[in-house]
């Protein structure tokens, strides 16, 4: 077990190189340079003010050169400062917005993974019957809606034609003299539809994926031999043949790693939530090389980090895995 880890994590270093690598050198492909973004609303600005900044910012330098001085400062945990005009340390930066993605990635990870067992298990028990071609549906219709158009349709019906709920941000201006309690309700309120938004797709998805899981798994042998055993539906079903099921979904649990920073770019964009999806559209919308190579490498380090969980809970569950 122990070669097998240290395999894998011995891996992860050539891989997270080529992943580093490749992004430095196609964000630089981009069209559009930080200095011209920040020139471009003064055009009277001089050409030797455009090569003072760009000396300033070292894109004066061959493209390997900036690389290799990038990579020395991520070595040292220094992702560099914001091109902004801040100038303000990247890794500063991800520490104010990380809170709030993990934190509202993390509660609709729960939600999703929560009601998309039973789902899946629910259609897979009642399989071809109404309720599964329901609950198919209802997955067709996850995978077809874009996260986008579903965040601009709840805001147009409980924010604006039904004024339940508020479209933006994460607090209501002078939300500091409602009280604890009031505080918490009115974040409570803000949050609905980004969590709505961010479980809606990945639970339909989650759910089809434990339906052919359970499927798979309740019509081997054991599952016969425990049905002629005489235990009852509800145990075999949620005892024994879930236990089982469960499994192919430590791949998934893994692969959610990633998506608790990167995948809340449109949607915290659309509602003005103040965490890493939207300080990444700023960044690439500003051509900010650091803050973009930043919130990049540290998605890239937790998709490693989530295939390497995925992989010692395998060799954990199947020991023939560790021999390979």
């Amino acid at each position: 077990m122990i070669a097998y880890l240290l395999r894998r994590i011995l891996l992860l270093i050539p891989l997270m190189f080529g992943i580093t690598l490749i992004t430095f050198t196609v964000i630089h492909l981009a069209p559009g340079e930080p200095v011209e973004m920040q020139m471009a609303m003064n055009p009277k600005v001089g050409k030797e003010a455009r090569e003072r900044l760009q000396k300033f910012y070292g894109l004066d330098k061959p493209l390997h050169v900036q690389y290799i001085t990038w990579l020395k400062q991520l070595a040292q945990l220094d992702f560099g400062r914001s091109f902004s005009s801040d100038n303000r340390p990247v890794l500063d930066k991800i520490k104010e917005r990380l809170p709030v993605t993990l934190s509202l990635n993390i509660v609709a990870l729960v939600i999703e993974f929560g009601l998309a067992i039973p789902i899946g298990v629910l259609a897979a028990v009642h399989r071809n019957t109404l309720l599964d071609k329901g609950i198919t549906v209802f997955v067709f219709l996850g995978f077809a809606v874009p996260t986008f158009w579903l965040a601009l349709l709840l805001m147009y019906l409980f924010g604006v034609k039904l004024n339940w709920l508020p479209i933006s941000g994460l607090h209501t201006l002078g939300h500091e003299a409602y009280g604890w309690f009031g505080q918490l309700l009115d974040l409570a309120k803000h949050l609905i539809m980004p969590i709505m938004v961010a479980s809606f797709g990945s639970l339909a998805g989650v759910s089809r994926y434990m339906r052919s899981a359970m499927l798979q798994v309740i019509e081997q042998d054991y599952i016969t031999t425990a049905r002629a055993k005489g235990l009852s539906e509800r145990v075999v079903i949620w005892k024994h043949a879930l236990r089982n099921a469960l499994l192919p979904l430590i791949t998934l649990v893994g692969f959610s790693l990633p998506g608790l920073i990167g995948g809340s770019v449109i949607f915290e964009t659309i509602f003005s939530i103040p965490g890493m999806g939207q300080l990444f559209y700023q960044g690439v919308m500003a051509r900010d090389y650091p803050v973009v190579m930043g919130i990049l490498v540290i998605g890239a380090f937790l998709t490693l980090l989530g295939n390497l969980l995925a992989d010692i809970s395998y060799a954990l569950a199947d020991p023939r895995i560790r021999q390979h």
